[in-house]
Order: structure tokens, then sequence, then C-alpha cells
């Protein structure tokens, strides 16, 4: 397999999706749980809508476990009171992939007796709390303080600060979680860098009213000159590679990382017909071997677009309603804006980019740093399948479209087979093969019924 197993776990979601069901997840923090209960994070979606100095930050809970063992520690760049924190909507995350996902467009050839101009269509990618006062010295002892302690939806919610990775470990685990090994040191840079920690489980009785079967994002609203998505911690209790679709929004232009390369994935080439029946396989394929041949500590851009509008379409352009249970908080009042069509409307502000990062402790030492800039160049990752004309055609182009599309066809398998790794004679028995007139004439294929009457005198 290539273009990222993540895949097969976002873009992420990755990608989305990222995509594909999703094993439990951390990403930016590490998961914790009571007794022996062993968790672990795989892939991960995130929505960081970002002006200035304010961030609203999403983070998708894709969590498969009995949610009574559900608790995650996320560092936060401050303190965070009840009114900052959100339940968000699980369908906008699934909006922002469909819009983002890499896409397949198809193409119709026309009659060449009779030249038109061609059509498409847009394929999207085929994803409780409360402690005793007694034990306030302990906390005071281990340099703990709990700043904020308040519950919002499902989830009771502390925000801790500390003076020393032990004392925070020790208090963990005096409050029966365990911790993976090695969280000590990251938990200490951390520290280190004046960060406080966004500790939340789930309160059952609050989840049970809620008639939800799984876990809905948790938004945070802030201020702070810092613009990084904290991924070490999400590292300590991995079992593997990890993969992050991260959803990046802005009024000005492309969000983009300033400590990691980013490289777009392959855009705009044409495949053979079949893919589009194979087309998850197809991205995961690609995304994996351009994973390994680009160096393993890179972001992939899998999209950057101007959201009033979007060519082709591989889902409808969000509402405005929509962006705000994204986060996007810097809306006019009566914005022009989602209207799909040719050209983007002047009023739009809110620009879309969709990074896709897989990563592994060793090849990511340092957490995502980002920066807002004016750049709204559009991006896609978007493939293309050219459908021949096969009907009559009975003109003097017929000879030369026939053999152009035969070598455009085989031009396709060979681009299959670069970007896949996939053999070229298993792409060869899958196509279509448009038939040149000698073809025609001399390997003509019997109709099924001569085949029975094909009997010895």
């Amino acid at each position: 397999m290539s273009f990222i197993k993540i895949l097969k776990g976002l873009i992420i979601t990755f990608l989305a999706t990222i995509l594909l069901s999703q094993p439990a997840w951390a990403f930016c923090g590490f998961f914790i749980s009571k007794a022996d209960s062993k968790l672990y994070n795989k892939a991960s979606q995130v929505i960081i809508a970002r002006d200035g100095n304010r961030t609203v930050f999403t983070m998708a809970n894709d969590y498969q476990g009995n949610v009574q063992d559900f608790a995650i520690v996320v560092p936060v760049p401050v303190i965070l009171t009840e009114e900052q924190v959100h339940i968000g909507e699980p369908k906008i995350i699934e909006r922002l992939d469909s819009f983002s996902a890499p896409r397949l467009v198809e193409y119709f050839d026309e009659n060449p007796c009779n030249p038109m101009i061609m059509y498409d269509r847009a394929v999207p990618l085929p994803a409780s709390a409360t402690l005793e006062g007694g034990r306030r010295e302990t906390n005071e002892a281990l340099g703990v303080t709990i700043e904020e302690q308040f519950s919002v939806g499902e989830y009771d919610i502390l925000i801790l600060s500390a003076t020393q990775s032990d004392g925070l470990e020790t208090w963990l685990r005096q409050n029966d979680y365990q911790i993976p090994s090695g969280a000590n040191s990251v938990l200490g840079s951390y520290i280190r860098d004046g960060l406080k920690f966004f500790v939340a489980k789930v309160n059952l009785e609050e989840f049970a009213n809620t008639g939800y079967q799984n876990l809905r994002p948790l938004m945070m609203a802030y201020e702070s000159q810092r613009f990084m998505l904290p991924i070490r911690l999400g590292m300590v209790n991995a079992t593997g590679d990890q993969d992050l679709i991260a959803y990046l929004l802005s009024p000005k232009g492309r969000i983009e990382l300033t400590n990691y390369r980013t490289v777009q994935v392959p855009s705009g080439v044409e495949l053979p017909e079949f893919v589009e029946a194979e087309f998850k396989d197809f991205y995961l394929d690609t995304f994996e071997r351009d994973y390994e041949k680009e160096g393993k500590n890179i972001a992939f851009l899998e999209y950057a677009w101007d959201m009033s509008w979007c060519d082709p379409c591989a889902a409808d352009p969000l509402t405005p309603e929509e962006l705000k249970g994204a986060g996007v908080f810097w809306l006019d009042d009566n914005p022009q804006i989602m209207r799909p069509g040719i050209f983007p409307p002047s009023q739009n502000n809110v620009f879309i980019t969709r990074l896709h990062v897989r990563y592994k402790r060793d090849k990511f030492p340092t957490d995502l740093q980002f920066k807002e800039t004016e750049n709204r160049e559009n991006f896609q990752g978007r493939f293309v399948i050219r459908h021949p004309f096969r009907d009559e055609i009975e003109c003097e182009a017929k000879d030369s479209y026939l053999t152009q599309t035969r070598q455009r066809q085989e031009q396709e398998a060979q681009t299959l087979a670069r970007l896949t790794g996939w053999k070229i004679e298993d792409i060869r028995d899958k196509i279509n093969w448009l038939e040149t007139n000698s073809q025609t004439n001399n390997n003509q294929v019997k109709p099924w019924w001569e085949t029975l009457w094909d009997l010895p005198d």
C-alpha cells in the first residue's frame, strides 16, 4: 500500500474524510485510562479557525471503546473558562472533509465528428473529574493547580497548571489514571513553555442524556500569539504512524507550516477508467508512495481554496451557519458567501487549507507551527478520468481519434503504475481498451452464440 495507511485508519482524515472508520486516537494529547484499559491513537481530525491572535480549535473524538474509560490531556496556551469551551457538531467535520477531499473528475469525449465542450462530474473521496478539597495540599506540594473546573455537555473538564512534570505525572496517577511511558519528558517541555493542560473525561449520566452513540467534538476559543498544534503527547502511546487531517480556516489566505516542509499531492493527472471503482485504494497507495518518497517528516497539501465556490465541487460549499459551527467568527452580518458559481463573490473572506500529516515520534520532534498568509492561490488534489467515445464514428477523424485514444490509455496506465506502484500488467488487464481499426478487423471477439455453434463438421 502507498499514499497513506493513514487513510486506512485520514486526511486527513486523514484525511479524511479523511475516509475510513478510524480507531481511537489522540493526536495533540494522549489518551489516559483507568485500570488496565489500553488505548491507542491512530488518526485524527481537527479544525482551526484563526484570525490574528484569536483561535477556535475543534478536535473530533472518534474514540472507540467504553466511554467510561475515556480521558484526554491536551496542552493549551491559556487558562480556559467554561464560556470558552463548547460542544461541536460532528456533521461539520464531515462537511469540511467532503468539501475539501481529494476528488476524481470525469470527462466524456464527444463524437470526434462533432466535437463539443466536454462536461465533468466531481466524485469525492469515498471518515467525573470532581476532586475532594482534602487533596488540595497534596496538589500544592506536587506543583499542580486546578485553575478551572466545569462541565460542558457530556464532558467534565479540568484546566491544570503545573510547575514540574514529575508532580503532574504523580497527580494524574494519584487520580487513578495510567500515564504512558515516556510522557514525563514531553509534559516537562510543555510546562517549561508555560502551557496549561486541558483534561477531559466523560460524565456518563450526561452522555446518556445526549442520545448520541459517539462522543461529540470539543471546541475551544482563546486568544494567544502561539499558533501551533501540539502533537508530541499524541505520540507517547502511539503504536505506529498516526495520521492527522487539519482543516485550517482563515479570512486572509492559506495557513502554512513554518517548521516542516509542505508538499502538494499529485493533481490533474489522467487515470484509467476503472480507477473510479477503486479510487479509495488508488488514493491510499498514492499517498503512501509519496510519503515514503518525500521523507516522512512533511505535510501534504490536499486542498487550498476560497470557500465561496468550488470547481469542481466534491460537495456543496458550507453555508454561513455551518461555517459558524466550524468556528468561523469573523463573518460579516450579511456575507455574500457560499454561492456556488464560476467566480467567487467579492465579499467572501473564508479560505480553507487542508493539510494531511502522517507523523511518528522520531520524524516530528517538535509540534506543528503555523502562520497565516495572504496567499489565496487555489489548489486541489484532483484526478481525471476521460471516457472515450465508443459509439459509431463515421468521418475522417475516426482513425486518428482511435489511435490517439489508444495511446492516451497506455499513458494513463503508465501514470497509474508510477503513482501507486501497481504492476503495469495488472493495470493493462483492467483497462477497457478502445480498439483501433486493425484490432477491430483482425482480433474480433466472436459473439457468445457463435462460440456455442462453433462445432466440428
